[in-house]
């Protein structure tokens, strides 16, 4: 299966890019405080649909998304077209943006800064034993550094089964930190190893990605640093 992952940093809060966004989604961006945060909601709209007009076949301004919360109705769900072949998964950490594209089938997205440390708390609290275990004897950048291989490859699995942190993290075992990306055991009916596919991804210097699809075919993942030529 094809899969393309397209990065961005992000992009200045200008008309052009403005003009895309629907009255849902400026109400979603006016909300945020932060102009980092204002500028990473915009960059994923914009890149989500310039992603989704190449593979349809659209006009840019002729997307438009559903992202209505399959829980509790709010507009803060995974943007999709509805009736469209396309799942996308949106991701975002510091100045880094990405939008993963797959076929109708579920997929999750997740980068992180590479930068942050991994205290003994956040390593109980989220890896399984046998993971925990492959962290023995590291130094401290080394431990954090496999720990963040970990808990991307995590929340792209949790991503894409669209139940977040209601799978517990300590269910879910990987293959080592070093080796090829593969879920190895699942204590969760949500996701079985035989239909989940999973690839960490280059993503950007100073960053750590992953990316999970529940499917039984091997991916083929293809990563584009985007830059807007609007």
């Amino acid at each position: 299966m094809e899969i393309e992952v397209r990065w961005s940093s992000p992009l200045p809060a200008e008309d052009r890019f403005l003009r895309l966004l629907d009255d849902v989604e400026q109400g979603r961006f006016d909300a945020y405080r932060q102009d980092a945060d204002k500028r990473r909601f915009l960059t994923g709209r914009v890149l989500a649909k310039t992603v989704a007009a190449e593979r349809l076949g659209l006009a840019l301004e002729a997307v438009k998304f559903d992202a209505t919360c399959e829980d509790c109705g709010k507009p803060h769900g995974r943007p999709r077209i509805p009736g469209a072949d396309l799942t996308l998964s949106i991701s975002h950490s510091g100045d880094l943006i990405g939008v993963a594209a797959t076929p109708s089938v579920p997929v999750g997205l997740d980068v992180e800064t590479a930068t942050r440390r991994a205290d003994d708390g956040l390593i109980e609290y989220a890896l399984s034993p046998a993971e925990a275990e492959h962290l023995a004897g590291l130094d401290a950048t080394e431990k954090a550094a496999a720990f963040f291989v970990y808990w991307t490859r995590k929340e792209a699995v949790m991503k894409a089964t669209g139940k977040g942190l209601r799978i517990p993290l300590q269910s879910i075992t990987f293959s080592r930190y070093d080796e090829p990306a593969r879920l190895a055991a699942s204590g969760d009916p949500a996701l079985d190893p035989a239909t989940t596919r999973l690839a960490d991804l280059k993503a950007a210097d100073g960053y750590r990605a992953a990316i999970a699809v529940l499917t039984t075919e091997e991916l083929s993942v293809t990563e584009e640093h985007w830059v807007a030529r609007l």
